[in-house]
């Protein structure tokens, strides 16, 4: 097995290429990723340069995958952050921040209603306002959203 492995090292490094390839889709969250890449491209050149040494190969296949793992931590590092969207996700009241919607009940004692989509918010404001105004959630309060009537 040995002998095979030396007399056709481009099989090896695309046959370990594409095992870590297909280790990564079982989920290793992008660790094996550009391991993988990085085998199968060290196995195009040695197809094309037979005479590459396996000391050689090696070296290539380890300054590659630190290479390339660096290059795309730092295109990961400049791409732009959806604003705020990690720390709301999955808070859902905290997502309606600027949503804008109209009382469904009368504010009393600064206490009223909002419909926003399919559900019934509590609402909280500075002022009392009737049923059918038009309103922006300007913060949120546990389980209530804080108000403020939209001026046109």
């Amino acid at each position: 097995m040995l002998e095979q492995i030396t007399a056709n090292p481009q099989w090896f490094w695309i046959t370990l290429g594409g095992l870590l390839l297909a280790a990564e889709m079982l989920g290793a969250a992008g660790y094996l990723l550009w391991s993988g890449v990085s085998a199968v491209v060290v196995g195009i050149i040695v197809w094309l340069l037979p005479q590459l040494g396996w000391e050689w190969q090696g070296v290539l296949f380890a300054v590659m995958t630190l290479i390339v793992a660096y290059l795309w931590w730092y295109w990961l590092r400049r791409r732009p952050k959806f604003a705020g969207s990690s720390q709301v996700l999955n808070q859902r009241n905290r997502q309606l921040i600027g949503t804008r919607g109209t009382l469904t009940e009368a504010m009393q004692n600064g206490f009223g209603r909002i419909n926003i989509g399919d559900s019934s918010w509590r609402a909280q404001a500075n002022e009392d306002l009737p049923a059918g105004t038009e309103v922006e959630v300007i913060a949120v309060e546990g389980a209530t959203l804080v108000i403020r009537a939209v001026t046109r």
